[in-house]
Formats: structure tokens, C-alpha cells, sequence
């Protein structure tokens, strides 16, 4: 049993400062005094001054409240108890439940050693056709979906959830409106994966200290079903608002600002979280897709900025569709080979049509005279747009490569797609030896028939 403090020092914000020995960063503690009890965590150490972040406030908390210390950092029950249910950021059900029985687990641990991390090589299905065939997710990735307010980037999140292959989906939300939260428990309860899914929730309304532990504890329960040889999804909604609560509890501090605000160590708070995506040399995998939301739309801000130099690629969601310029993902290549031998050379060339298509466009806003081509260009680009981009489409990966392939073959000749001669007369879907293009007529039948259909 570790010893009373109650030389208390200074209170600010939501943070208690106490004259205190032998203490940890990151260790819990409770302070107790005439308002009860309260949970709080260690935040800085400077010499004998230990300041703690207390949950829920120190509104009722006095000079005169002790403070002890519990010798270790914050935990989780960890078993099978925990799929179904939702916890709060500090681990406690906020589902109504009973809490779950099980062994405590350490959150916040050490990324893993390298040497213990196997090579990706396994693509995640979505039914996303602008993921799937042109920025495949892989396992054990870690990626972001880089947003502005009112795109619908929860949503994005909640069907890779529902549709990815994973053997655990992991959701931690950060800072999240409440109907957001009852709309995530809806579709993974609609979509019959509740029975697989855990849920730790912060709500914009909770203690800002909840909001910085709730991505320890969705990777902690996420590291551990991994060990146990699980395919483990998490999901991290928002990652700007994680790091808001950093810079709260930075100027609570007084520490010196860095970049708008931000704390100097930002990229290292990140980084320490992103990095838990692994995939375990003889044990299983968890790949990590975070919303990271663009202030102004701005990509420039320190939260996507940095976000870009830990993760590997990004997708990048306006006006509502995955756009294909400003998204990327770095492992496609471990995987997209392995697909269909056409998986490369669709993907290439319906995004230089669509490159083409939006010289093109800029052509027509200038007032250019357009050509055969170019009118060829406008109407593949706006049925790529309806038919691919659009997240109301939800096809296999080799539904999608066939429409890649009908698209092409409905705007253009074979010898205008820059695809191989091999790969043309094994998928083309007509005449692979036609030379003349099709008029634009029958390319605008064509349109009009899809948007029928």
C-alpha cells in the first residue's frame, strides 16, 4: 500500500500539483478529500512536484485532499468478457453492464521490436473500390483518413469496420458527439459484428484526460487479442481532437508552445500511439485507421502534417468521395500484385484518364474549344466519379477491377488506355484489336444507359 501526500501545491484547470517521492509518469492516483474520492493520472514530474490530471475535475478538490499513489499505470481487464461491450476513457462500462471479469493489462506499453514484426503481405478487403483497387489497406498497416468537419469520415470508418476481414474491430473515439457514438453502436449492431467489436468511448462532454487514454487502451486490448493470433481492426476517431487535449493540458502546464499551440513533443505523442501497428512474426496482426480531421482543410496543420511522416499513406475523403490525388497508400505494392494480374495495370491507367479528364475540365472552364477526345475525357470522368469514387458503391475487389475495364472499354480504344498488349487481350471486354475509338455518341448511349441502370 503506497503513502498519503497532502502537501498539494498548486491547482489549475483540472490539474493538482503535490510534493510527492518515488512516483512514476503515468501512474494512477487517487485524491481524496471532502469531495470523495477522484482518479487521476501523473502527467509531469519536475523533481518532488508531481502533477496529475484528475478525471473528473478539481472543482470540489481543497488544499487539504490527500493523494496516493497506486505504483502502477493505467490498466484494462482484459478476456473475452470484453467484445460487445462499451467502456468509457478510463475503462469503466458505460453500457450499463456489470464490469467485465478478467486479467489486468497494462495500457501505453512500448511499441514492438522490430525484429519481432513480420513483413505485410495481406491485403484487407473493404468493398471500397477507390481502397480495394487503388489504395489496397493492408494488414498491420497504420493510416489516416484525412478529413474537414462534415464530410462523412465516421461513416467511412464504421463501414470498413463492418465489411474489412478482422477477426476483432477495436473502436476508441475521441472527443466524439453522442450521436455519433449511438450511430457507430447502430451499424456495428445492424451489421451483426457487435459480438466482435469493443468499444472504449469519449464523448466531447467527458474529463479531457479520458480523451488521451482512450487510444492506449483500444491498442492495448488490440496488442493483446493480436498476441493471441487475432486479425484485430482498430479504429481511432479523432486524432485531432487527441491531440487538442494534449495542447489543453500543455497550457494547463505552462509549457513553452510550439507550432499554433501545439506541445513540442506532439509528433512523439503520436508517433508512440501509430506505431502499435504490427503484424506478429508467428502470432496475429493489428492494423490501425485513424480520422484525422483538417482544420480549414488545412494539410499543412500539425496534426495531419505529423501525422504524414509516422503513417503509410493516407486516405483522403472531400466532397464526399475517396479522392484518388490526394490519397496513397505506401504497402499496395505487397499486395495488389498478388490480386489479379490486371490489378496494376487497371489501376494505372483509369487514373491517368482521370488526370486527363481534369486537364480537360480545366480546358472547358477556360473557355478551349473541346475535341472528340476531350468530350470522351468528360463524360469517363463523370461516370468514374458516379460509378467508382462514389461511397455508395460496395463491390468485391473483382466486381470492381471489371467495371475499371468496362469504363475504359465504353470511352475509349484499346490502343488509347496505355495498357500492355497481354493484359488487353486477356480482359478487354470487346474487340482487343480495335483501333478506331468510339464515337462520342455511342460513348454518351453508353452513360446514359449506366445512369440508368
Amino acid at each position: 500500500m503506497r503513502k498519503y501526500y497532502d502537501d498539494i501545491t498548486r491547482i489549475a484547470g483540472n490539474v493538482v500539483t503535490v510534493r510527492a517521492h518515488n512516483v512514476g509518469y503515468d501512474e494512477l492516483a487517487v485524491v481524496e478529500g471532502d469531495h470523495g474520492a477522484s482518479l487521476a493520472q501523473v502527467i509531469h514530474l519536475a523533481g518532488d512536484q508531481v502533477s496529475l490530471q484528475v478525471f473528473s475535475g478539481t472543482q470540489s478538490i481543497a488544499t487539504n485532499a490527500r493523494v496516493r499513489f497506486f505504483g502502477h499505470s493505467m490498466q484494462v481487464k482484459f478476456g473475452s468478457e470484453l467484445f460487445g461491450r462499451v467502456f468509457d476513457g478510463s475503462g469503466r462500462p458505460r453500457d450499463g453492464r456489470p464490469d467485465v471479469r478478467g486479467e489486468p493489462i497494462a495500457v501505453g506499453s512500448p511499441t514492438v521490436n522490430p525484429v519481432r514484426r513480420a513483413m505485410p503481405k495481406r491485403m484487407i478487403r473493404t468493398g471500397i473500390p477507390m481502397v480495394d483497387v487503388f489504395n489496397s489497406l493492408v494488414e498491420s498497416q497504420k493510416i489516416p483518413i484525412f478529413s474537414v468537419a462534415g464530410e462523412p469520415y465516421n461513416d467511412l470508418l464504421a463501414r470498413i469496420g463492418l465489411q474489412a476481414d478482422a477477426d476483432v474491430i477495436v473502436l476508441g473515439g475521441i472527443g466524439l458527439r453522442h450521436d455519433d457514438y449511438l450511430r457507430f453502436r447502430a451499424r456495428f449492431a445492424e451489421g451483426g459484428v457487435l459480438d466482435r467489436t469493443i468499444m472504449f468511448i469519449n464523448t466531447a462532454a467527458d474529463p479531457v484526460v479520458e480523451a488521451l487514454l482512450v487510444p492506449d487502451l483500444a491498442l492495448g486490448v488490440g496488442e493483446s487479442f493480436a498476441l493471441q493470433g487475432k486479425r484485430v481492426l482498430v479504429l481511432l476517431t479523432d486524432m485531432t481532437s487527441f491531440a487538442d487535449a494534449l495542447k489543453e493540458i500543455a497550457i494547463t502546464m505552462g509549457q513553452i508552445p510550439s507550432n499554433r499551440g501545439y506541445p513540442g513533443d506532439l509528433y512523439t505523442q503520436m508517433a508512440r500511439r501509430y506505431e502499435k501497428a504490427v503484424d506478429f512474426d508467428g502470432a496475429g496482426s493489428m492494423t490501425v485507421l485513424a480520422c484525422v480531421t483538417m482544420p480549414g482543410g488545412d494539410v499543412t496543420h500539425p496534426v495531419p502534417d505529423n501525422t504524414g511522416y509516422i503513417t503509410e499513406g493516407q486516405f483522403f475523403l472531400s466532397g464526399g468521395a475517396i479522392q484518388p490525388f490526394g490519397s496513397l497508400s505506401r504497402l499496395k505494392q505487397q499486395v495488389n500484385g498478388r490480386t489479379r494480374d490486371d490489378h496494376r495495370s487497371i489501376m494505372d491507367a483509369c487514373i491517368q484518364a482521370y488526370a486527363d479528364c481534369q486537364q480537360t475540365r480545366e480546358k472547358r472552364d477556360m473557355g478551349f474549344e473541346m475535341s472528340d477526345w476531350d468530350r470522351r475525357l468528360l463524360i469517363y470522368g463523370e461516370r468514374f466519379e458516379r460509378e467508382i469514387m462514389s461511397l455508395h458503391v460496395n463491390i468485391p475487389l473483382e466486381a470492381a477491377l471489371d467495371r475499371c475495364w468496362s469504363l475504359l472499354e465504353g470511352c475509349f480504344a484499346p490502343v488509347e488506355v496505355g495498357i500492355r498488349r497481354q493484359i488487353l487481350e486477356k480482359h478487354w471486354p470487346g474487340d482487343a484489336t480495335r483501333r478506331d475509338p468510339p464515337s462520342v455518341e455511342d460513348v454518351e448511349h453508353r452513360a446514359a444507359a449506366a445512369r440508368s441502370a
